[in-house]
């Protein structure tokens, strides 16, 4: 295992405040069921001032040479047959950063570079957002009223989220079932569709104490609703679940409270320490699908 800052190691969970690169590197092959988590969204969100840190970037393309080294490690590390999700936008470009207003097509980026590294495109769904919320949180043009009446050729529809799936080829030795009394059929056919319109966008785990006074912009905990959801479709109680961008632990604490294992690795300290509050609070109840 490559040198770590700091850890804590049990039965249940490993986390690592250290680079994900770094630590996936040296974990056994083939020894994670799940993967959940949001990757920095290259330039937009700055995370810390941190060499290390892939948020840190100048543009898309050094983003994906530093995601690149990641992508197949996670692959190496994933049972055959077994699978990955990531949550992520597309991204808004900005005159001054990019030369011009418009969208950067940064799910597309994703899903080839997980593609190009040997994983195959799985599934995705579209996660609804309020666009007003959207408008009053960023002001951005295209979202605003009166543009409409100033010009509505730069009018346009707000940014949803998407948790993109892929797998890893081959046979999966440990299948995951459900019955119809833990998975009923209503309740499937809320999940299949190809757009979450009821997650609920402000539940997730508190932020605040998290958040350092030189933090750019913004801390982004990725929602409950989703990760649950995820969580109870591919995987079962007992699989170990990864996520190589812990965050503030959003992630392990919804794998601890369904009863799973859990690794993580998170670089900005402030961060780290508040997963491991979260994660570790966290008490494994079985019952959270039922």
């Amino acid at each position: 295992m490559a040198s770590v800052i700091d850890q804590h190691i049990d039965d249940d969970v490993s986390i690592y405040h250290g680079d994900c690169v770094e630590v996936v590197g040296g974990m056994p092959d083939e020894s994670i069921h799940y993967t959940i988590f949001s990757p920095p969204f290259a330039s937009l969100y700055t995370y810390s001032n941190s060499d290390r840190d892939m948020g840190n970037c100048a543009d898309g393309v050094e983003f994906a040479k530093h995601f690149a080294f990641l992508i197949p490690e996670l692959l190496r590390v994933t049972k055959p047959g077994r699978l990955l999700s990531f949550h992520c936008m597309n991204i808004p470009t900005l005159k001054a950063r990019d030369g011009y207003i418009g969208l950067r097509d940064f799910r597309g980026e994703l899903i080839r570079m997980f593609i190009d590294a040997g994983w195959i495109y799985h599934s995705e769904v579209c996660i609804w957002k309020d666009p007003v919320t959207a408008m009053q949180r960023t002001k951005a043009l295209g979202l605003l009223h009166k543009q409409l009446k100033k010009d509505s050729c730069m009018s346009r529809q707000g940014i949803a989220d998407y948790l993109v799936t892929m797998r890893k080829p081959g046979d999966n030795p440990e299948r995951v079932s459900h019955t119809n009394e833990s998975f009923p059929v209503g309740v499937w056919q809320k999940y299949a569709s190809p757009v979450w319109m009821d997650i609920n966008a402000s539940r997730t785990l508190s932020k605040t104490a998290a958040r350092e006074e030189k933090d750019e912009r913004h801390i982004c905990p990725l929602q409950l609703d989703v990760i649950e959801r995820a969580l109870r479709m591919w995987s079962n109680p007992g699989d170990t679940v990864l996520s190589p961008f812990m965050g503030i632990g959003s992630e392990g604490h919804v794998a601890r409270e369904a009863g799973r294992r859990f690794v993580g690795v998170e670089l900005k300290g402030s961060y780290y320490a508040q997963a491991k509050l979260n994660v570790l609070a966290a008490g494994k109840q079985m019952g959270l699908f039922g």
